[in-house]
C-alpha cells in the first residue's frame, strides 16, 4: 500500500530545502554550491533533496517562482486601498526591503551566472510579467484620479519603476556601501517624484513609509 503523503510535511520540507539552497547559494554562488553543501544546510541527504529537486538548477527555479507567487500575493494584499500612489511608492519600498535579507545579494551573483539558461530566463521574464501587471492597474488608478502623472502611457511608466526596483537591486548586490538601511528612502522618494512628474527626491523625502 502505498505511504499516504502529508501535503503540509511535504511543502515544509520543500520551503526547508529552498531557505538553505538560498543560503549556499548566496555564500558559494552557483557553481560553489553543491548539492552536498545544501543537503548539509538543509539537515537532509541527498535522497530527500533528489526527491524534491531533479538538479540544482530546479532548486534555483523554485526559489525564482517563489519570489514571483510573493508578488502576485501582494495584489491581493492591496486589495480596498484607495491610493494609488500611496499603493505604487510601497510597492518599490516593500520590494527594496525585500533585498534586506542578506542572503539576496550573493543570490542575485548567483542567478547572474545562469541567465543564459533558458529556464532561468524564462523564470525571470515571468517574475517580470508579474511586477509588471502588479504595477499597470495602480498606474492606471493613479491616472485616473489625478495622483500619476499622464505624460506617460502607464506601460512606460511600469517599465521605469520596474527599472528602478531591479537597478536598486543589483546595486545592493555588488556595491557594499549601497545598503538598503542607507538607500532605501531616497529609491522611494525618488519613485515618488517620477509619478509625480515634478519636483525633487530631497523634497519627497518626508512621508515615504506608511
Amino acid at each position: 500500500m502505498a505511504r499516504r503523503v502529508d501535503p503540509e510535511r511535504h511543502e515544509a520540507r520543500r520551503l526547508q530545502i529552498i531557505g538553505a539552497g538560498l543560503t549556499v547559494l548566496a555564500e558559494r554562488g552557483y557553481e560553489g554550491a553543491t548539492t552536498a553543501a545544501i543537503c548539509r544546510e538543509a539537515g537532509i541527504g541527498s535522497g530527500t533533496f533528489f526527491h524534491y529537486f531533479a538538479t540544482k538548477t530546479e532548486l534555483v527555479l523554485a526559489i525564482l517562482e517563489l519570489g514571483t507567487a510573493e508578488t502576485v500575493e501582494k495584489a491581493a494584499a492591496l486589495e480596498g486601498r484607495t491610493d494609488p500612489l500611496g499603493v505604487l511608492v510601497d510597492l518599490l519600498g516593500s520590494w527594496a526591503d525585500d533585498a534586506a535579507d542578506p542572503r539576496i545579494p550573493g543570490f542575485v551573483r548567483a542567478v547572474a551566472g545562469v541567465m543564459h539558461l533558458p529556464t532561468v530566463a524564462a523564470a525571470l521574464a515571468a517574475d517580470d510579467r508579474a511586477q509588471r501587471d502588479l504595477l499597470l492597474p495602480w498606474i492606471e488608478r493613479g491616472q485616473a484620479t489625478g495622483e500619476v502623472r499622464t505624460d506617460l502611457p502607464p506601460a512606460r511608466i511600469a517599465s521605469w519603476l520596474a527599472l528602478l526596483s531591479g537597478g536598486f537591486l543589483e546595486r545592493v548586490s555588488v556595491d557594499d556601501a549601497f545598503t538598503v538601511d542607507t538607500e532605501r528612502d531616497l529609491l522611494v522618494a525618488t519613485a515618488r517624484v517620477f509619478l509625480l512628474g515634478h519636483g525633487s527626491a530631497a523634497d519627497a523625502t518626508t512621508g515615504t513609509r506608511r
